[in-house]
């Protein structure tokens, strides 16, 4: 078969593939039958393999004892010493021998080559490797500091639209908000609505915050860019059934109900910040707060209002410890005066 005068494909005219699953046997099972049919061929190549492997070290080393014994006879015929020509007449014998084990050696290679030709093609020989080299440029992992200077940019650059994004109500108009931003659909615009949430106890902006992470859920779950499947999420909300609604519905009141548990824990830890810095204002030139140390006093009787009884007490109280007294401040009790009217 030939195509025209440049090319010819004769070579290719009769092209014989072994195949391991040529042969099948009712009473045997196929696939044993094919792996182990599979498991010889490879056996039967290999040791094609090493005896073409051992006749080629052969022909090399006969090569070698070849070249090695001219170079002897070149120096013996040089020297030509009295009582060297049996020596000389042994190395040209081995010469000789070498020569003719090199002819045999050189005949077994071209046959083997020969045979090698005639080896049909299987799915091991059909094809060979160009090259296996794979270079992937793999994103390195962030580490923490970069995650929140990261966030930290973000919300930076896009805190006004995030905030827009946040007090929208309608499926309709967060999907076009988000089609006119797509960069917002993202983990930081999912953080910074949580924080919104609890900065500013705006409990409707959890349903915002919530929709955001059931698109981050379904990008995961998907495995694509979130960007490329909010819309999905809008279509099947829109037309959700009662399972998805409820689940839905169900995070929104789990996040609402974190929300004001971190809005409580963060108004009661503002509250003892307060109470901290106020008796640090308070406190003595010995570091005690007379506040502390008033109420460790004893405590006048109730019917009693005059200062002159309290002035008394707080002076024989200072005169058993003297030295709480003053590092609260108190002396000749002018620190308690405006505390006398409202505490007795």
């Amino acid at each position: 078969m030939s195509t025209g005068p440049g090319v010819d494909y004769s070579a290719w005219d009769h092209i014989d593939v072994s195949d391991d699953e040529d042969v099948t046997c009712p009473f045997v099972d196929t696939p044993s039958l094919f792996r182990m049919r599979h498991r010889l061929r490879l056996e039967k190549m290999a040791d094609f393999q090493q005896r073409g492997e051992d006749l080629e070290k052969n022909f090399a080393e006969c090569k070698s004892l070849l070249e090695k014994a001219h170079g002897r006879v070149k120096e013996l015929e040089e020297v030509k010493k009295e009582g060297q020509e049996d020596e000389l007449k042994k190395v040209q014998a081995e010469v000789r021998k070498l020569k003719k084990d090199e002819k045999t050696f050189q005949a077994m290679v071209e046959q083997y080559h020969r045979e090698e030709k005639k080896l049909p093609w299987n799915v091991d020989t059909i094809s060979k490797e160009g090259f296996s080299k794979s270079v992937l440029n793999t994103k390195l992992a962030e580490t923490e500091e970069e995650k929140v200077e990261k966030n930290k940019a973000f919300v930076q650059k896009y805190t006004k639209e995030i905030k827009h994004f946040g007090m929208l109500r309608r499926w309709d108009d967060s999907q076009k908000y988000l089609s006119d931003q797509p960069h917002l659909v993202c983990e930081e615009t999912a953080n910074c609505l949580v924080v919104m949430c609890i900065d500013f106890e705006i409990d409707e902006v959890s349903g915002v915050a919530i929709v955001m992470r059931f698109i981050l859920d379904l990008a995961q779950t998907l495995q694509v860019d979130p960007r490329g499947c909010f819309r999905q999420f809008f279509s099947k909300i829109k037309t959700a059934d009662k399972p998805y609604q409820d689940a839905f519905n169900h995070e929104l009141e789990l996040l609402k109900e974190r929300v004001r548990r971190c809005a409580q824990i963060r108004m009661e830890d503002a509250m003892k910040e307060v109470e901290r810095e106020e008796k640090q204002k308070r406190l003595g030139p010995g570091g005690l707060d007379p506040l502390e140390v008033y109420e460790s006093l004893p405590k006048v009787t109730t019917g009693t209002h005059t200062s002159v009884y309290l002035k008394c007490t707080l002076r024989k109280h200072e005169r058993r410890q003297p030295f709480i007294c003053y590092a609260a401040g108190f002396k000749d009790c002018t620190p308690l005066t405006h505390l006398s009217d409202t505490s007795i």
